[in-house]
């Protein structure tokens, strides 16, 4: 298949097709791709204009194109013979459940170790790290469980909240947390759809109605950048909040300071098979790489993103 994937994000561009080539323009700047080297377009601005040859000429060439509302995409629009890839949903389909067991434990095994990784950047002398670590390199059917109970009870009080539970239906950086995963599943689904993956086959998460398990899946190692944003946040907040002599703790809420904040996590550089990119960048890698691996019968293929530095992006 075509290898680029196209993310349309500038406001007030005009998106058309001529002489070959995709062509975006925003005020008087122009760029142009050959479109027989793109796989989907992902739109996330909220006022382009997508004139309608463009549309033609995608769907000659096999082009998905995938409009997203507040990043989540909300329609798909494929060619008639990209609508349904049956190699490579019978490969999804077919996955055996030993497989799958694969697949997942290699999966937790990366975020369980991202997790570790933040939590000793969050707080180095904490007294829980070398239980987590054991934790984490060790073979425990409920390693993931473990893991995560021993990383939010790091996380909690490295940002000043000593009595912080991790649960959805609370407030508080939760709240934030919550907001924070909801933009990284909207960026895996952009990426699942770009490369023609259907997220409703997983390989761990239990299938529910309206449910997208596989991206549920695939965004399990990358959460603890969600979680490296929020407690960024929380920590800058909490100096401000102090420096202007309020009493108590900061009310954590969801503004819109905050959601602009978060929502530049995909830009933040990490390293990748052994290269500097941004989270985007490698979460499309993953993906690619999981979709060979389900089409070519390999998991060696499937590489989830492990944190391999000692700083975390935005450290000095």
């Amino acid at each position: 298949m075509s290898y680029h994937i196209l993310s349309i994000d500038s406001p007030e561009c005009s998106l058309s097709c001529k002489n070959g080539q995709v062509t975006c323009r925003t005020g008087e700047v122009t760029k142009m791709v050959p479109i027989e080297d793109v796989a989907s377009i992902i739109i996330t601005s909220f006022s382009a204009v997508v004139h309608s040859h463009l549309l033609l000429e995608a769907a000659k060439h096999g082009v998905a194109l995938i409009i997203c509302e507040a990043f989540k995409p909300v329609s798909l629009v494929l060619p008639a013979n990209r609508s349904s890839d049956t190699l490579l949903t019978r490969a999804q389909v077919s996955l055996s459940a030993v497989k799958k067991a694969a697949f997942w434990k290699k999966t937790l095994d990366a975020k369980c170790a991202n997790q570790l990784s933040l939590a000793r950047q969050l707080a180095p002398e904490d007294a829980g790290l070398p239980a987590m670590e054991s934790t984490v390199r060790g073979k425990h059917p409920a390693k993931e469980a473990m893991a995560a109970r021993a990383f939010w009870g790091i996380y909690g009080p490295a940002l000043g909240e000593p009595d912080f539970t991790r649960e959805q239906e609370l407030g508080g950086i939760n709240s934030l947390l919550n907001y924070g995963y909801a933009v990284l599943l909207s960026t895996i689904l952009q990426k699942l759809f770009g490369v023609g993956l259907d997220p409703t086959f997983g390989i761990g998460h239990a299938i529910r109605e309206r449910s997208t398990p596989l991206a549920y899946d695939l965004m399990e190692p990358f959460r603890p950048c969600v979680d490296w944003r929020v407690a960024r946040w929380v920590e800058k907040e909490r100096a401000a909040w102090l420096k202007s002599g309020g009493d108590g703790a900061p009310d954590w809420q969801v503004t819109k300071e905050f959601r602009a904040w978060v929502t530049a996590f995909p830009l933040e550089e990490v390293d990748y098979l052994g290269l500097t990119l941004d989270v985007r960048g490698v979460i499309e890698g993953v993906v690619r790489g999981f979709r060979k691996a389900i089409m070519e019968n390999n998991l060696a293929l499937y590489r989830p993103w492990t944190h391999l530095n000692s700083k975390w992006a935005g450290c000095s």
